[in-house]
C-alpha cells in the first residue's frame, strides 16, 4: 500500500510563505497528485494538482499565489502571500496512476491514497 507523508506546515503571519512537502513511499506514476485543504467547519476542497507528468491546475482562490511542483517522489506546494483564509489542514493525495478527466482534477473523490495532513495557520 502506497503511503504519503506531508510536512512543512506551521504558523505564519499574513503575507508570509510556506512550502509543503509530500513524500511518497514509491513513485507516483501517472495520473494526478494534488493538495487539498480543510478548514474548521468547512468541507475539504481541492487546492492544486499536478497530473499526467506535468500539467497543473489550481483553485481560483490560490491562483498566482500557490505553485505545485514535483521532484521524483516528492510533491511540493509553495504558498506565498498567505492570508487567514488559507488556514486549514492541508492534505496530499494521489490517484496513483489512474487518469481522471481534466474537469475532475480537483475533486477529492478521484483520489484513492491520502496522507495524514499538515496544519497551516495564518494569523492576521
Amino acid at each position: 500500500q502506497a503511503q504519503l507523508v506531508e510536512s512543512g506546515g506551521g504558523s505564519v503571519e499574513t503575507g508570509g510563505s510556506l512550502r509543503l512537502s509530500c513524500e511518497a513511499s514509491r513513485y507516483f506514476g501517472g495520473g494526478c497528485t494534488g493538495w487539498f485543504r480543510q478548514a474548521p467547519g468547512k468541507e475539504r476542497e481541492g487546492v492544486a494538482a499536478m497530473c499526467n507528468f506535468g500539467s497543473t491546475v489550481y483553485a481560483n482562490s490560490v491562483t498566482r499565489r500557490f505553485t505545485v511542483s514535483q521532484d521524483k517522489k516528492i510533491l511540493y506546494l509553495r504558498m506565498n502571500s498567505l492570508t487567514p483564509e488559507d488556514t486549514a489542514r492541508y492534505y496530499c493525495a494521489s490517484t496513483w496512476g489512474r487518469k481522471p478527466p481534466v474537469q475532475n482534477w480537483l475533486l477529492q473523490g478521484e483520489y484513492s491514497v491520502w496522507g495524514q495532513g499538515t496544519q497551516v495557520t495564518v494569523s492576521s
